[in-house]
């Protein structure tokens, strides 16, 4: 079947841009697994396009490779291993050389496919002699929660250090308890990588000697700190996680973390403080998703939301002089209606008992961070995984970057004493 140029660019176009959205989508606020699980399609249907054309939709995809096209490295890595194409692979690992940016997308790729598909070509990624190569192997044995057995120990004496960070996260995701030891001793590690996920990894494995040096990547802007915070505050014990909560709160320049940290503390204790911060502009749409995180209450559904928005631009702006540049983490979540806000909690708040932690309305446990996991939005879904591995500690961490169609399957096939579970997963709008 032949396919018009012009037809042939949109599918590239689109594949390329969506995936660059799923990417964002994972660790946004306001998509839940359903909605993770609708864009996913629209993808699928763009690379469907790309295959029916045959070589030339994969040809087409390659053509447009560029230092920072993630969108476009995820799409072909994707049709290069569907194809079993050792050509277009070895032209996808020559490009990685040189544009470092695309290895997102060559990573996306990796947990977007099946592992069957990827697997014969996993072992000689581990085996490879350019770090770059290690590093994906690790990567997609992470993602797919697959063992890859003592190549991990060896990945944790590797002298690359981002390879070193890999195996450390991997064997985090997978819950080796067995390599314990080798993780702790890279709790100091002078690459910041290494030291966040060596830690990360312990800690979920109960080791609360890993709990400081989180608590100090939660403290720093970047890449790691609500992912630190998640998993401090899943496995820190109560008082001392409130003083240093309290702490946070105190300092202007570390609010934002303070109130997520509520959030995932999940104490009611907190909510009229929240409530009381949704009027400051600043911090009023995180204080909405902390108080939602901890009461289940979704403040667009119950009618909770401000209807005129208050006139607050958090950035980025377009003075290129400027190093204010980051988008807005908040920019999706609604902007709280503090009097609606109060009156709900007034008419809702002796539902929940203080010292009591909670997560969308339920007392924290296994089956309510399962409710967690299906019903919850993605950043909801990250701290919930965070919690569920503490009631499940020979498990793996749940994955909830997967494609949603593996994580709904991986929910059914757990093991769970909640029928709420498999009734909500069949029918998304049971209640």
């Amino acid at each position: 079947m032949t396919t018009l140029p012009v037809v042939l660019d949109l599918h590239v176009e689109e594949a390329g841009f969506l995936a660059v959205l799923r990417d964002y989508a994972l660790r946004a606020p306001h998509y839940d697994l359903d909605e993770l699980g609708a864009l996913e399609e629209r993808i699928e249907a763009h690379l469907d396009g790309l295959r029916i054309a045959g070589s030339a939709g994969l040809e087409a995809l390659l053509e447009q490779l560029g230092p920072h096209t993630v969108g476009e490295m995820f799409a072909s890595v994707v049709l290069a291993f569907e194809a079993a194409d050792a050509k277009a692979l070895s032209r996808l690992s020559e490009h990685l050389r040189s544009a470092a940016e695309t290895e997102r997308g060559y990573l996306m790729a990796l947990g977007w496919l099946d592992w069957a598909r990827i697997e014969p070509w996993i072992d000689r990624m581990l085996a490879a002699p350019e770090p770059l190569f290690r590093r994906l192997g690790l990567a997609a044995c992470g993602m797919h929660r697959h063992d890859p057995g003592a190549v991990l120990l060896a990945g944790l004496s590797d002298v690359d250090p981002s390879v070193l960070a890999r195996a450390a996260r991997t064997a985090g995701e997978l819950r080796r308890h067995d390599l314990s030891q080798a993780l702790q001793v890279h709790r100091t590690h002078m690459h910041p990588a290494t030291r966040f996920w060596a830690n990360w990894a312990t800690a979920q494995m109960g080791d609360q000697q890993a709990l400081e040096p989180l608590r100090l990547f939660a403290e720093q802007p970047g890449e790691f700190q609500y992912r630190a915070a998640c998993v401090l505050l899943a496995w820190q014990a109560r008082e001392p996680s409130i003083a240093w909560i309290r702490q946070l709160v105190q300092d202007p320049r570390q609010r934002r973390i303070g109130i997520q940290a509520l959030g995932l503390l999940g104490d009611p204790v907190s909510v009229p403080w929240l409530i009381q911060h949704m009027a400051d502009a600043p911090c009023a749409r995180v204080a909405g998703e902390a108080f939602s995180l901890i009461t289940g209450a979704d403040l667009a559904l119950l009618d909770l939301e401000l209807h005129v928005l208050p006139d607050f631009d958090a950035g980025p702006n377009d003075n290129p002089e400027d190093s204010h540049v980051l988008m807005d983490p908040d920019e999706n979540l609604p902007w709280p209606n503090p009097q609606s806000v109060d009156a709900w909690w007034q008419a809702n708040g002796g539902n929940f008992q203080v010292g009591t932690r909670y997560i969308l309305g339920l007392a924290q446990n296994e089956c309510s961070f399962m409710q967690a996991l299906v019903r919850g939005q993605q950043r909801q879904r990250i701290a919930a995984a965070c919690g569920l591995a503490r009631f499940r500690p020979g498990a793996a961490v749940f994955p909830t970057s997967a494609p949603a169609w593996q994580q709904k399957r991986r929910l059914e096939m757990t093991e769970s004493p909640d029928s709420w579970l498999r009734s909500h997963l069949v029918n998304p709008s049971a209640t």
